[in-house]
């Protein structure tokens, strides 16, 4: 895509008072990112988003706002298994109150549901999902099954 020299520059969405912007999303999964933080057309949530946004950083990028809701760590959690590039801005009267990168935890417990059906944490057991974060992907440390692939769907 071919950037005009002199195109006018201006914002894409209009700012908000108070809530939450997550920049720097891996461009295509802002609709990802809005799922696994439970958030659908059917959700009170008044939100924001661009998609496929060029980027200085990283070519290209999504963003989201999201309207007088901050997140919750295990939320940041799981966005950072998708977008582990994204930065998480908290929004208070307009001006950026507190800014963070995400971080890859080296386990995740009760996020992830392990596909293996066997796997004793699809069972009854008052056991929590884990799995250890690898540079291939999602090891689940009760079965050694490896999630490589997809890790959106099995996000609980």
């Amino acid at each position: 895509m071919r950037k005009e020299k002199n195109a006018p520059k201006g914002l894409l969405i209009s700012p908000i008072e108070n809530g939450t912007v997550i920049d720097h999303i891996t461009a295509g999964e802002a609709l990802n990112v809005l799922r696994i933080i439970g958030i659908t057309g059917t959700t009170q949530e008044s939100i924001s988003v661009a998609t496929n946004v060029e980027s200085g950083k990283i070519g290209f990028k999504d963003i989201v706002k999201i309207k007088n809701r901050e997140l919750r760590k295990e939320e940041v959690d799981k966005i950072a298994l998708i977008a582990p590039r994204a930065s998480i801005n908290i929004i208070r009267n307009y001006k950026v109150w507190d800014k963070k990168g995400v971080e890859i935890p080296s386990e995740v417990i009760g996020i992830v549901r392990c596909p293996n059906p066997g796997c004793i944490s699809n069972t009854n057991e008052p056991i929590h999902s884990c799995f250890l974060v690898q540079p291939k992907g999602l090891r689940c440390v009760y079965c050694d099954w490896l999630i490589s692939k997809d890790i959106t769907s099995h996000i609980i």
